[in-house]
């Protein structure tokens, strides 16, 4: 029993040796296992130093004074004998075109086909009075033509304005002679005897006292209610509902007295109508004498209608003629016109045919001058452009140009003259770039302005995209001077990383803190900078690992 006792305790011991000792490895340790795990970062402290900044852009090269080779018109294309670049004598070929009319030409002559056609078939169609044919196109025919037409107008109008009189008069004669034989056929009808017109107006008085008796009895319905609805509304606690019932009465007796008395004056008119009638009558006497003297004035009525219908049937037929006469004027004066217009173009498609035919190119385009060829606008086998540039030159002797924009503090640095580099000088052995002018950008005045450089040298090629860089004129002395390597950006802005040591217990901790700045000038290698700074902090330049803001770091061994 003692034996195993003491067995279990010295393993006990053992495990707990085990334990300090691991624990004391890890406590002296831990601060070298922990710096495995962060970044490694290089840095180097701030420094004072010379800036000489490079202004760099990327443009085209264009020529400074482009010569365009041009045709006059559109021809098919045989062969193309140069390409872009191509340096070529004056005289020498540049493209062969084929031997056909040009599409001009060919839709020139087709034109006129067509209008000498149209004209043709105006003459043949309908029937043409022969003047015409002959005065096609003249200017004073057609304004004799208006004149005529003019006075013939106002003629028609004239004679228009006659017709409509001598109807008024037919029409006024007309209504005379109807009204007397109207007249005639009522007196000779007329009798002495007035039985019936007796009747009428007994009628007629019966009718008339009816409607005034029920006028009078409306009139008494009508003060009835009236009288109610006084004597309801005298009434302090007088029943609404009843008044409001009396009210309607009122109103609809109102109504009906006003309908009987319409229906009474009515009547009464109705009565003194038949009354006049029957006196009328009483006071006829002699029939037939009468009827003879109507007879007669209607007879004088009846010569005076027949004179004036022929009257209007003259002005009638003044009338069409004149029409007449205007219909043939305009009819004239529209074949004239129409065949004018056609015979112009006529005119004109023969004028333009013969220009065209002046104007053809032989089958070979030369150059005009010697230089080099910067663009080919036309290939084998198609047409040439309708704008008729074919080639564009560069004239021998004359400069190229490149351009780009740049900041107003940007140009402040540079001046004429200076001579700027290709970023990849290698690719260029034989290529001068020189500042020959600065301008206000004119798509951004108020903050840039516009670099302008002449290219020269063998390596020139038109349309050639190069990048370029020309140093300040002076560069600067900086406090703070740091690599570019060291320049961070979000969209904070720009910022720098410096190292600071934190004392621990268990050794020296580094931690990169944030501090933004402001590039104030730059070169290919390091950036003056400014910021809340005393100078002498250690900045970080590379890390293993991307790098925060707060993060631990470790330094190099």
């Amino acid at each position: 029993m003692n034996e195993k006792g003491t067995k279990r305790r010295e393993w006990i011991k053992t495990i707990a040796i085990i334990f300090l000792v691991i624990l004391l490895i890890l406590t002296f340790f831990s601060n070298t296992i922990m710096n495995y795990s962060l970044p490694e970062v290089a840095a180097q402290y701030i420094q004072s130093g010379n800036i000489n900044a490079q202004i760099r852009g990327y443009g085209t090269i264009e020529s400074g004074d482009p010569y365009t080779v041009k045709i006059k018109t559109v021809r098919k294309v045989e062969s193309v004998e140069v390409r872009q670049g191509d340096k070529v004598e004056k005289g020498q070929v540049l493209c062969l075109l084929s031997g056909e009319d040009s599409t001009e030409l060919e839709t020139a002559k087709e034109a006129l086909k067509v209008a000498e056609e149209a004209f043709e078939m105006a003459l043949l169609t309908g029937s043409v009075d022969s003047s015409i044919m002959n005065n096609a196109g003249n200017t004073d025919s057609i304004q004799n033509y208006k004149e005529k037409i003019i006075l013939v107008q106002n003629e028609l109008d004239t004679v228009e304005a006659e017709k409509d009189a001598a109807d008024s008069k037919v029409k006024e004669w007309q209504d005379k002679v109807d009204a007397i034989s109207l007249q005639i056929s009522v007196t000779a009808s007329a009798v002495v005897d007035t039985t019936n017109e007796t009747k009428a107006v007994n009628d007629a008085k019966t009718v008339m006292d009816n409607a005034s008796f029920a006028l009078t009895e409306a009139k008494n319905v009508l003060e009835t209610i009236e009288a109610q609805i006084e004597q309801q509304m005298s009434i302090s606690s007088g029943d609404s509902v009843a008044l409001e019932e009396l009210n309607q009465q009122k109103l609809g007796a109102g109504q009906n007295v006003i309908n009987l008395e319409a229906a009474y004056k009515t009547a009464a008119l109705n009565y003194e109508k038949a009354l006049k009638v029957l006196e009328d009558k009483k006071a006829t006497n002699n029939v037939e004498a009468n009827v003879a003297s109507l007879e007669r004035q209607k007879a004088l009525l009846e010569v005076e209608l027949n004179n004036a219908k022929k009257i209007a049937m003259e002005k009638e037929a003044n009338m069409t003629s004149k029409q007449a006469e205007l219909d043939t004027l305009v009819k004239n004066i529209s074949d004239e016109i129409n065949l004018g217009s056609l015979y112009d173009t006529v005119t004109k498609a023969k004028a333009e045919v013969k220009r065209l035919e002046d104007m053809v190119e032989g089958s070979e385009i030369v150059a005009p001058i010697s230089g080099t060829i910067m663009t080919v606008n036309v290939k084998s086998g198609l047409d040439t452009p309708e704008d008729g540039i074919v080639f564009t030159m560069q004239p021998e002797g004359e400069g190229y140009t490149l351009s780009f924009t740049v900041t107003n503090e940007q140009a402040k640095k540079l001046a004429v003259g200076d001579v700027a580099e290709p970023v990849n000088s290698w690719r260029y052995d034989d290529m001068q770039i020189v500042l020959s002018s600065i301008r206000p950008d004119t798509t951004n005045p108020g903050q840039n302005k516009l670099l302008i450089f002449n290219v020269s040298g063998e390596d020139v090629v038109p349309n050639q995209s190069v990048n370029v860089s020309v140093a300040q004129r002076s560069g600067g002395m900086y406090e703070m001077v740091v690599p570019n390597s060291a320049i961070r950006e979000d969209n904070n802005g720009k910022f720098i990383l410096i190292v600071e040591a934190k004392s621990s217990p268990i050794g020296t901790r580094y931690i990169a803190n944030r501090v933004d700045v402001e590039v104030v000038a730059s070169d290919d290698t390091q950036s003056a900078i400014t910021g809340a700074l005393y100078g002498y902090e250690f900045v970080i330049t590379t890390s293993t690992k991307p790098v925060e803001a707060g993060q631990y770091v470790r330094m190099p061994e």
